[in-house]
């Protein structure tokens, strides 16, 4: 029932972003019934009263299957809380991977929220690259995000977990529809996927291939941290190509972002990215401000490395000898 190659996770050091919920729970066993060796993760917003249970029931799960389980409890959030909930599980589970040196972070998204977020992007506008947003497999920084679930609906998970008479939580919030998400999932793609689930499941895997296509006209030629250098080879794909690298990075641009890029060839994103673009080569690292040496500067002058990267470069002693 997994959609990837299990040989991405045998003999792998796995990390499962667990929740409790039908998802998280489904992938859960289905991992112990392929025999993949996981330890799981789990945050606490302190939202509902269940969510104390289900710490509980992650941390006994994890003591009956011999894996190591981690929780987390995220401060109140004010304002934004999808968007400051997300930014704080994330950053949870990566401080994990580099501690623990996981290979592979795996979620349980599947194909209501593959659905969900193409429609809550095709609202905004977006291109093909952004609206297949999630892949069953993409590279970030020092690890892997592993999606295995993708071709699968909530319903056939569900059915799974009962069949198998296998616990679960669900989680009364996600009915709460103040939250854009669950608008979409409740108004659109779950009615969609109940009638048209085969159709739908065909059409992004035709989606993925003609997105595969579109980015063959680039290709990521140098990383080193977060330091990405992409070869463009046609221009008009510049934003669709920043697109991908920050994506690697753990950041998601906006409709505005993508537009300021595709007309400037150096700029800084949300305050956090330097974007530069030089010699049909496409430059992005975290922007950093600091005095340099001069022979440093020169350097990087003499290689034609933008002004914006350099002090990114100086900070994490990136060889110049390397850069394309």
């Amino acid at each position: 029932m997994l959609l990837i190659d299990i040989t991405l996770l045998q003999g792998k050091k796995n990390l499962l972003a667990f929740s409790a919920g039908v998802d998280s729970s489904a992938l859960f066993f289905l991992l112990i019934q392929h025999n993949i060796l996981f330890d799981i993760a789990i945050v606490d917003y302190g939202m509902r009263e269940q969510s104390k249970k289900e710490i509980e029931h992650a941390q006994m799960l994890a003591k009956q299957h011999g894996t190591q389980c981690f929780t987390a409890t995220a401060p109140k959030f004010e304002s934004h809380f999808e968007a400051n909930a997300r930014n704080f599980r994330y950053d949870f589970f990566e401080t994990l991977i580099k501690e623990h040196g996981y290979d592979n972070l795996l979620t349980a998204h599947q194909l209501n929220d593959q659905l969900e977020w193409f429609l809550m992007r095709l609202s905004k506008g977006a291109g093909i690259s952004e609206l297949i947003g999630l892949e069953p497999v993409s590279q970030r920084d020092g690890y892997r995000l592993i999606r295995p679930l993708l071709e699968y609906s909530k319903e056939e998970l569900l059915a799974f977990l009962e069949e198998n008479h296998y616990p679960y939580f669900i989680d009364e919030s996600n009915q709460d529809e103040k939250y854009e998400r669950n608008l979409f999932r409740k108004q659109f793609s779950d009615p969609l996927i109940a009638q048209y689930k085969e159709g739908i499941k065909r059409s992004f895997s035709y989606l993925r291939d003609d997105k595969e296509m579109i980015e063959s006209t680039y290709e990521v030629i140098f990383r080193e941290k977060k330091l990405i250098i992409v070869k463009l080879y046609n221009t008009a794909m510049k934003a669709k190509a920043a697109d991908m690298a920050l994506k690697m990075l753990g950041y998601l641009l906006s409709a505005s972002q993508r537009q300021e890029i595709e007309k400037e060839k150096s700029l800084v994103i949300g305050g956090k990215w330097a974007v530069e673009e030089q010699d049909n080569l496409l430059f992005i690292a975290p922007y950093l401000t600091m005095n340099m040496p001069k022979d440093f500067k020169e350097r990087c002058r003499t290689q034609n490395i933008p002004a914006k990267i350099r002090p990114y470069l100086f900070q994490e002693k990136i060889d110049l000898t390397k850069l394309p």
